[in-house]
């Protein structure tokens, strides 16, 4: 069957997009939470969710000093192969080797439009370089070239970068034991996500092209559980969907996070600002997307069959490749509260488990 394949479109044209692509509330009923499979190989992996008590302690666990610190050193223009993209890499590098991660970088050449042959070097950290499997938390460090305008990409993913390293950062002691075990964490940030002159199949996602290829000829995707991806976080009142069947289930899971977050009052500002025109109440909305995907760094790994979760939220930020991207649209209500919900659903992921103990 043929899958329509959007490029990303401009926001104003979204709500058509929506519109058509919307289909069925989800019937929780249908999916169970007791038979979940993962990875290629549809290993049945079956986490608990984390008891009352742990989810609260858990809850309570935060650093949003160092959330808005990490966020300052990364919003700075970070066009690949600039000075100020090696700073950034090096940021990011320097954080999670201090936090003792392993961390790997996956360099590589490619010629690009308009800049002609550019280094790359994706990010890879390991809380267990010998792990069998993983959880794989991603997003991009590189901004989008703007020869006439300064783009400094705050959601776009200055944001998304700041949250995988404040959740390394917060949970240094929760995340001890995944050091040896079997299951355990990667976080990967990409590079080269942006194209240079148009999107395109050799113009974009350079870092994830090169990555998925390589692990699939190493033989190292069968250990990737679920590719999670974050991207266009920061901005208020972001709307989230299931875009794939296979991880549905999860997706319910951070639902569910979100829900009982909710119920004991621990997400800040939790009302709408009167930007959504979807449920004001949630971040992860009740409906499936299944018509097209967008398309991002997900998906090389996608057309390999690894399972992925894509946190992009729909429509796009109205900043969304502008220079108006900048720190002033981060609602940091908004972005506290989502970095609580990912990292409760990678502490009940990784903790949830029999294999994970």
């Amino acid at each position: 069957m043929l899958r329509l394949q959007l490029p990303r479109l401009p926001p104003n044209m979204w709500t058509l997009c929506v519109q058509a692509a919307l289909i069925a509330t989800l019937v929780k009923s249908s999916v169970s939470l007791t038979d979940n499979l993962v990875g290629r190989l549809q290993t049945s992996y079956n986490p608990s969710k984390l008891s009352e008590s742990k989810f609260l302690e858990y809850s309570n666990l935060s650093n949003k000093l160092h959330l808005r610190e990490a966020i300052s050193h990364i919003l700075i223009p970070r066009v690949v192969g600039s000075g100020n993209h090696s700073l950034v890499r090096q940021y990011i590098v320097q954080s999670l080797k201090d936090l003792d991660w392993h961390v790997e970088l996956d360099s590589f050449h490619d010629t690009a439009p308009i800049m002609g042959q550019l280094h790359f070097h994706n990010i890879i950290a390991t809380l267990n370089p010998d792990a069998e499997r993983y959880l794989v938390l991603a997003c991009h460090y590189d901004s989008k070239y703007m020869p006439k305008a300064e783009f400094l990409g705050a959601t776009d993913s200055a944001v998304p970068c700041a949250m995988l390293l404040n959740l390394a950062q917060v949970l240094q002691e929760q995340l001890k034991p995944f050091k040896k075990s079997k299951l355990s964490l990667m976080l990967l940030f990409f590079d080269g996500e942006e194209a240079f002159e148009e999107w395109g199949p050799k113009d974009s996602i350079y870092g994830a092209r090169h990555l998925a290829k390589r692990w699939q000829h190493e033989g190292k995707l069968d250990s990737i559980d679920m590719l999670v991806l974050l991207d266009l976080l920061g901005a208020p009142d972001p709307a989230f969907y299931s875009f794939f069947a296979n991880t549905e289930s999860w997706y319910m899971r951070l639902q569910s996070v979100e829900t009982r977050l909710a119920q004991i009052e621990l997400l800040e500002r939790y009302a709408s600002s009167g930007v959504s025109q979807r449920d004001p109440t949630r971040y992860f909305q009740s409906q499936a997307m299944r018509s097209s995907f967008i398309e991002d760094d997900h998906i090389p790994f996608l057309k390999r069959n690894v399972p992925v979760l894509h946190l992009i939220p729909v429509p796009f930020p109205t900043v969304w490749h502008t220079p108006d991207d900048n720190e002033s649209v981060i609602d940091y209500a908004t972005t506290d509260n989502l970095a609580l919900i990912i990292r409760l659903f990678a502490l009940e992921y990784l903790l949830g488990g029999d294999q994970a103990k």
